[in-house]
């Protein structure tokens, strides 16, 4: 099968209805107005997690207004299209249900979905940069919670995200590469992935990465999408690869184990629940679904 590029969707983390105003970030008249507007919507967040409301077959944040917001470290999301402003409020949660992107991201509609993706890799962010790597200062929250600034030297600090390539590897006789991590349970799999290093190029990446995990060669890696993952702070570029060699030598630090499977394998193992595949919400899930033609029943 010729997987062609534009096939991915639907990325369930990538999804977006918000306009991400960064203009606004620094108008501290329009945050004021905003903030004692009833009709501000504000997403509590705390440790990636936020309170949902769940339907029969799908879910919904539980937004506030500021009045009801509790105190905390406060992140603007952006305005939608009627002009109403969406903040995140860093803060301990209120009672009801909690969940994470992994638990309710693909029950969530696209604002929503789009809303806890940008507040969590925030959180994630502020939590692990609130000291200058200059002097070591405590930094100040600025731009709506989009830089820190550090009130000794001055220096600016703005949110990281971290790329990492994820690939689809595939062999002449069209069999996917799947492969388990040693921290996994037994039957647990997933396509491989890897950070990208300092000075490499996403396609150089895709090829170290396959050969350092598995000691297999590929050629021509080719773009399919990307999608957010902030678990803390990922970009995941998803690619297709062809591999020129089909020997498997896992590095046993990273790898405790990969199978070559035809799509006939892989139902048969996935429905005796020898093999479980990504979740929903992850690229890796949708570069596997498009290599088999459709959807696969259940997940990790």
């Amino acid at each position: 099968m010729e997987i062609s590029e534009g096939l991915l969707g639907p990325l369930l983390l990538a999804r977006s209805a918000i306009d991400r105003s960064a203009a606004l970030r620094g108008d501290e008249e329009w945050l004021e107005r905003a903030w004692a507007d009833e009709k501000t919507r504000v997403l509590i967040v705390n440790e990636g997690q936020t309170l949902i409301r769940r339907f029969s077959e799908d879910a919904a944040l539980v937004l506030v207004s500021p009045l009801e917001a509790p105190e905390g470290p406060r992140y603007l999301l952006g305005v939608d299209a009627d002009g109403v402003p969406y903040f995140a409020v860093k803060a301990p949660l209120p009672p009801g249900e909690a969940a994470g992107l992994r638990q309710a991201g693909a029950q969530l509609d696209d604002r929503d979905a789009g809303l806890l993706v940008y507040a969590v890799a925030l959180e994630a962010w502020h939590e692990t940069h609130e000291f200058c790597p200059r002097c070591g200062s405590r930094t100040d929250i600025t731009a709506s919670g989009h830089m820190r600034i550090c009130p000794k030297d001055g220096s600016q600090h703005f949110p990281r995200v971290d790329p990492a390539v994820i690939m689809l590897v595939l062999d002449d006789d069209d069999r996917v590469l799947l492969a388990r991590g040693p921290e996994w349970p037994e039957g647990r799999m997933s396509v491989l992935a890897g950070f990208v290093e300092p000075g490499e190029s996403l396609e150089h990446a895709v090829m170290r990465e396959v050969l350092e995990e598995v000691g297999v060669t590929v050629t021509a890696p080719r773009y399919m999408g990307s999608q957010p993952w902030p678990f803390p702070r990922s970009l995941m570029l998803g690619f297709v690869a062809r591999a020129t060699t089909t020997e498997l030598r896992p590095d046993r630090e990273e790898i405790a184990e990969a199978r070559w499977l035809s799509r006939e394998e892989l139902a048969a193992q996935v429905e005796s629940g020898e093999l479980a595949l990504p979740g929903q919400v992850s690229i890796a899930r949708r570069l596997i679904e498009t290599w088999y033609g459709g959807a696969i029943p259940g997940e990790w």
